[in-house]
């Protein structure tokens, strides 16, 4: 049966008499047409799947005869995103490249429960011309910040400056990014360097890790700028590995206020007020520009969601 709730179609499936004798990913994609086993795991991983009415994000989850299985499938992402008139802080802008303080909440490109409101949709009205650069789906991206780090962003506006900002960033040739965080506790010592591996977290998928294997080199030089119950420590990254500052803070036992993911929830109710995001700030870009070869340096100042935490 197929009943549309919102934007989602919801698929509920039995569970027959005699139980399933393989994995319940396997079972799903033999019922759901059209759709492959990795589509399906991709799903389950998003929470999307439920076992009579609770939420379950693991394939491996034991189901008895009679249980009900529901699949909520998000709508296809148009292929083109849609200018929208979103305001914008524009930091720099000329003909090749657009630099933007994006705001904290403001996620970058669409994406299944993100299908409009974006960075892009915001570029596309402002930029017309940026349409189709480097790709339809993500026009003049390079890089990313997480929906709820703010901070800056260089987005290329030609080919020619989304060929050379891709490769710098990928490589972090030419590239200097500094970010600030709030964290809970003083790092000891003040000031260091983390390189390890960061990798998928084995046993939550949803995560990222320090791991051992399977994972890309990942550099963090960090110093402590004022030191407390809650410290503000300033972030140089030799590489963009998703999460890098979020999971090498917690790595050391100093979790970014309010980060959700990686955080300690426990400590930050106990703050006042309660930090509506994690608390990370991509504070300062230093590239060449991507045609002249001009050494650029830009700053985005603290938002004001800093403030109660600084003492």
């Amino acid at each position: 049966m197929v009943v549309l709730v919102e934007d989602d179609e919801i698929l509920s499936f039995a569970v027959p008499p005699e139980g399933i004798s393989t994995r319940l990913d396997k079972w799903l994609a033999t019922l759901c047409d059209g759709f492959s086993r990795s589509r399906i795991q991709g799903l389950i991983l998003a929470g999307r799947m439920q076992v009579n009415g609770e939420t379950v994000s693991r394939a491996a989850v034991k189901v008895d005869p009679g249980d009900v299985v529901t699949l909520a499938i998000p709508p296809p992402v148009p292929a083109e995103p849609q200018p929208e008139d979103i305001p914008l802080s524009v930091v720099f802008e000329d003909e090749h490249i657009i630099v933007i303080d994006k705001p904290a909440g403001l996620v970058v490109h669409p994406a299944p429960g993100h299908l409009s409101g974006t960075l892009v949709n915001a570029l596309l009205h402002h930029c017309p011309t940026l349409e189709g650069i480097g790709g339809v789906a993500r026009p003049g991206i390079v890089h990313r910040l997480d929906q709820d780090t703010s901070g800056l962003m260089v987005v290329a506006k030609t080919e020619a400056a989304m060929r050379t900002l891709a490769k710098e960033f990928s490589s972090h040739a030419n590239i200097r990014k500094t970010y600030l965080a709030l964290v809970h506790g003083t790092p000891v010592p003040a000031e260091g360097r983390v390189e390890n591996l960061i990798g998928r977290c084995p046993w939550d998928r949803k995560k990222m890790a320090v791991v051992e294997k399977n994972g890309k080199t990942a550099v963090t030089n960090y110093s402590t700028r004022s030191a407390g119950r809650i410290s503000l420590v300033e972030c140089v990254i030799e590489t963009g590995r998703t999460h890098q500052i979020r999971v090498h803070m917690a790595s050391l036992g100093h979790p970014i206020v309010g980060d959700a993911l990686y955080g300690r929830p426990g400590w930050d109710r106990q703050l006042d007020p309660m930090p509506p995001r994690q608390m990370l700030h991509a504070w300062k870009l230093e590239l060449k520009h991507p045609v002249t070869r001009v050494p650029l340096a830009f700053e985005a100042p603290l938002p004001p969601d800093f403030t109660p935490y600084m003492g």
